[in-house]
């Protein structure tokens, strides 16, 4: 069995169920604020990547159930503050479009503003960020080129920067989309009817001009179209997804797919707590030009979400895929699950010192060193199930005095099982908890030797968080505390996963490899 075949046998969630049916989320990992678009037999996707770096990433599958990660638009951030941990910055709401033969992303930065991008290819190389519309608050970002040739833009509002909310605005935009015409107007006003409305996406069909657009906030809102024969309005307004008796809730912003079957269906996201924003997927029924979604009860008007259904007619069936997370440390690159909390420095690893493993360089702590949650050094990943193992094995012989490194699941609040080099040359082994302000230690021990080993956490579905070790990748010592440690979701985004050294700047880690598999796997080392 090879490598790949092993994982996806291994993998903790898969949304294909094998007989013509899916089950949501189609992704149960941290892809907030999707956006879909088809090209051909090919459907890409973007989200949110707020701060973490690389960024904005890009999807791609050939049904809206399988998904494979194969880029990110924004390799570095190259906007001042980036050296730095930027939490719940950075990244907002992209949209994603094709158009004249090239691919564009637009996504408001709330500190910034309107920054677009575009490549020949999603998998290629993509421009560096351009800057539409300077202003704060000007978010939720959606283009829109019409027959006529004519150019648009709509946005929503980050009230924390822009003191506005619940309101839409359209703006005349440049076809090369490098700037805006005027200063454009409002179209919906969500104040009274649907408070929070955000995340607009801008369609046309059947000569009606829709705007898809959530309201009702992330955990308890609904999804709201608008449709009018008049870009600017008035538009009318009719709520076609909410949570009913489901316990799917939100259901939150997405994108909106046309198949050559002339099947509809939205992709948009949940918010689970420390699992992130997860993706599902629903039906679209088109009624009286209004599209429906999900299911209807008997007697309801508005549908609600799925939990199984059947997989989209795209005219042949595709193999099962889910996007990679455990990585063996192999090639030449790291996996591109990865994301630092900053823009990373080629000084804090390697892949080539070593054949085979990832060497994690001891980097300073430097200001704010009361604990992790400022560290830019942190490499990790976003949780991809509702439960999960994840195990790495470790050499810390390479540790100078001082030098930390560990296993971590990041949020609010952090924990990790980490080895310490002390200044008598011992190892430690201990386990930690933090916030943003401080920093403890719950337990320690000695170790007795220097070689590799293994570090594991078991993510249970409360979001509890089980620490283990082992020095022969078969018996794992639990690490047992007084009180059950649950992960927390950061800001704005889920809890993340991964690994880290610090320390003075003398030492390193090895990591062989970093393994994610369903705690039900019969294979206890993996």
């Amino acid at each position: 069995m090879n490598t790949s075949d092993r994982f996806l046998e291994d993998a903790p969630w898969i949304s294909d169920q094998g007989d013509g049916t899916y089950l949501n989320p189609i992704l149960h990992a941290d892809y907030s604020d999707p956006d879909v678009i088809r090209v051909g037999e090919d459907f890409y996707m973007t989200a949110s990547s707020f701060g973490h770096i690389p960024g904005l990433p890009i999807l791609h599958s050939r049904d809206l159930v399988n998904w494979k990660l194969i880029n990110h638009a924004v390799p570095s951030m190259e906007l001042a503050g980036y050296d730095k941990p930027q939490h719940g910055n950075g990244v907002w709401a992209p949209s994603l479009r094709y158009h004249g033969g090239k691919y564009w992303i637009f996504y408001g930065d709330p500190d910034v503003g309107i920054m677009m991008t575009t490549a020949d290819h999603p998998a290629g190389e993509w421009a560096p960020l351009h800057l539409v519309k300077e202003g704060r608050g000007l978010i939720d970002t959606c283009p829109f080129w019409d027959e006529d040739g004519q150019a648009y833009l709509i946005h929503a509002y980050a009230n924390s920067r822009a003191g506005i909310k619940h309101k839409l605005r359209m703006c005349r935009m440049a076809p090369d989309g490098r700037h805006l015409l005027d200063e454009g107007q409002l179209v919906y006003d969500g104040t009274e009817q649907h408070p929070t409305l955000e995340g607009p996406k801008l369609y046309k069909r059947n000569g009606y001009y829709y705007i898809f657009a959530p309201a009702g906030g992330v955990a308890t809102g609904w999804q709201t179209v608008f449709r009018s024969r008049d870009i600017w309005g008035p538009y009318e307004d009719k709520i076609v997804l909410h949570q009913g008796e489901m316990d799917i809730n939100g259901p939150h912003q997405g994108g909106w797919i046309e198949l050559e079957s002339g099947e509809s269906w939205f992709v948009h996201f949940q918010d689970k707590g420390a699992f992130g924003r997860v993706v599902h997927l629903q039906p679209v029924h088109w009624v009286d030009d209004w599209p429906l979604m999900g299911v209807r009860r008997e007697g309801q008007e508005i549908g609600e979400p799925v939990e199984r259904y059947r997989k989209p007619n795209v005219g042949r069936s595709y193999p099962i895929e889910v996007p990679a997370s455990s990585d063996e440390f192999d090639g030449s690159a790291l996996g591109l699950q990865w994301q630092w909390q900053a823009n990373p420095e080629r000084a804090w690893y390697s892949l080539e010192a070593r054949a085979s493993w990832l060497r994690l360089f001891a980097v300073p702590q430097g200001e704010r060193a009361s604990g992790l949650y400022h560290a830019p050094h942190l490499l990790m990943q976003k949780m991809i199930a509702p439960s999960s193992r994840i195990t790495v094995k470790i050499d810390p012989s390479g540790l100078a005095s001082g030098d930390t490194a560990g296993l971590l699941v990041f949020g609010y609040r952090y924990r990790y099982l980490g080895v310490r080099r002390t200044e008598e040359g011992l190892l430690v082994l201990f386990l930690a908890s933090g916030n943003e302000q401080r920093e403890e230690e719950l337990w320690s021990t000695q170790l007795k030797g220097e070689a590799p080993f293994c570090l594991r956490v078991e993510i249970r579905e409360d979001a509890s968080c089980v620490y283990s070790y082992s020095f022969d990748e078969t018996e794992f010592q639990s690490v047992i505390t007084s009180e059950p440690w649950i992960a927390s979701e950061g800001k704005w985004v889920g809890a993340k996963a991964g690994i880290f050294c610090l320390g003075s700047g003398g030492g390193f880690a090895d990591v062989d490899w970093f393994r994610v598999t369903n705690p039900a796997s019969a294979q206890k080392g993996e």
